[in-house]
């Protein structure tokens, strides 16, 4: 372990990789791999959701050196070949999680992409249009995918990854018109009933980087471009863990 005896996790989300990103994050896989033990990914791994920008993420990724895992996002999701985005990752070794579960020196990660709809008095119901109730629909079946995974974990410390928000502390700072897109309290619900550690999560790059569940648990926001403007020195979140 990096400092002391203590698990050091780094998280960075939006990253979207195109045809001529190969390269260009070396400089911050490397600044990562000197310090963490673990690396997560929330999502937007790819810019256009192509298999072949995934592969060469794969290959930058595999200087890295650290165990990997995460989550897609809606940018993974664009051209219906995530499962494929999903294999060539996994086939890099890197774990993604969609409503499963993984332990990484002893931490249990529990992972789904998550989904929009709103927060608090603004979350979208089921009412009305056939349509309406559909996107509801999927906002409730993620958080039950991260409810259902979060209920395996065995670990003394657990970590929820999502690419979505879970609590509109960490969207804070986006267009207000947006702000339903880009998380929803749905997610936030199922969190609330476990000991979890943290969540970390993506797809805000204009919001904040850290805000908490009604229950105090830290939610942080590891959208690079956020986290660039923010900590240029380290456009990373860490979080370290009492072994």
């Amino acid at each position: 372990m990096k400092k002391n005896g203590a698990g050091v996790l780094a998280a960075c989300g939006y990253l979207h990789y195109g045809r001529s990103s190969q390269g260009q994050l070396q400089a911050l896989f490397a600044q990562i791999s000197g310090a963490a033990d673990i690396l997560v990914l929330c999502g937007d791994l790819t810019d256009f959701g192509l298999p072949e920008e995934a592969a060469l993420l794969a290959k930058d990724l595999a200087h890295v050196k650290l165990p990997t895992v995460g989550v897609l996002g809606n940018h993974d999701y664009e051209a219906g070949k995530q499962d494929d985005i999903r294999r060539v990752l996994q086939d890099a070794g890197v774990v993604i999680l969609d409503g499963d579960t993984t332990e990484i020196h002893g931490v249990g990660f529990a992972g789904t992409k998550g989904f929009a709809g709103g927060f608090g008095r603004g979350t979208l119901g089921p009412w009305g249009e056939e349509t309406v109730k559909r996107f509801v629909h999927e906002a409730v079946n993620e958080a039950l995918k991260l409810e259902t995974a979060m209920a395996r974990l065995r670990t003394p410390h657990k970590i929820a990854i999502l690419h979505y928000a879970p609590v509109r502390g960490t969207v804070e700072g986006e267009p207000l018109e947006i702000l339903p897109f880009l998380g929803t309290s749905r997610l936030e619900e199922p969190i609330n009933r476990y000991d979890i550690a943290a969540v970390f999560h993506g797809h805000a790059h204009n919001g904040q980087p850290r805000g908490v569940t009604a229950t105090n648990t830290p939610v942080y926001n590891a959208a690079l471009p956020l986290l660039r403007r923010l900590t240029p020195e380290q456009p990373f979140c860490t979080l370290t863990l009492a072994q």
